[in-house]
This record gives C-alpha cells, structure tokens and sequence, in this order.
C-alpha cells in the first residue's frame, strides 16, 4: 500500500533527521553492507597488487612454482573484487543518508519518462478506480 503525500514527506523529514546525527549515521553505515563490499574490493585490489608481485618475483629468481602461486592469488582475488561489486551493485542496498526510494523519477529535457515501461506503469496508476 503506497504511502500519502503526508506520510511520505513525514518520513523523508525523519530520514533527514536521522541522516544528521552524526552518531547515528556512523553507526548505521558501519553496518551498511554496501561499505563492506566497498572494503572487500579495496582488500582484493591490494591483494591481487601483492599477486602480481609474487608472479614476478617468481619469474625473476626461475622459480615457476612462486610464480604459478602469485598468478592463482591475482585470479582467486579478482574473482573475489568482481563478487564483491557485484554485491555491492544489488538494488536492495540502500544509500546511508540517502533520500527515499520513492517512485518519482527525474525527467529529462522534453518532460517525458524515460522507458515506455514507465509511462505504462503511470498510466495504470492514474487510471479510474471503477474500471478494476
């Protein structure tokens, strides 16, 4: 049941209110979990860096098997930044501080929506309750 135009600007103004308590706010992004895949693929990158380093040091003292574990560290850590982003990019994780995710949308130059689902989606919105 979508909110009222009351209740909807009732809570965009506490969302705000929340959003300015710095306590609040760090405690909240601290368990946001868009900032601990942010984290991972922080971890992964450095991770694969010291993976590249392993190939190559393998490669100069003549030692395939160091140089064989340096590239199966680069792999295994990409792999794990490109889970991690892609996590990261899930639609059900929410902005901290953010606004609502409200079903307005912005509208470009000509004032028409941008898909031809949205507009759809509009019209069966604004269409006669008696026509059910």
């Amino acid at each position: 049941m979508p909110l009222s135009e009351h209740e909807q600007r009732l809570f965009e103004q506490i969302e705000r209110s929340l959003a300015e308590d710095p306590k609040f706010a760090s405690a909240v992004r601290a368990s946001d979990p868009r900032f601990h895949a942010r984290r991972r693929v922080l971890v992964a990158a450095g991770v694969v860096v010291a993976g590249l380093a392993l190939l190559i040091y393998g490669a100069v003292i003549k030692i395939p098997a160091v140089a064989v574990a340096g590239f199966v560290v680069m792999l295994a850590s990409l792999g794990y930044a490109v889970q991690s982003h892609r996590r990261s990019q899930s639609p059900d994780l929410h902005v901290v501080g953010g606004t609502t995710t409200s079903r307005r949308r912005p509208r470009g130059r000509s004032g028409r929506r941008g898909s031809f689902l949205d507009r759809m989606e509009d019209r069966w919105r604004q269409r006669p309750e008696g026509h059910r």
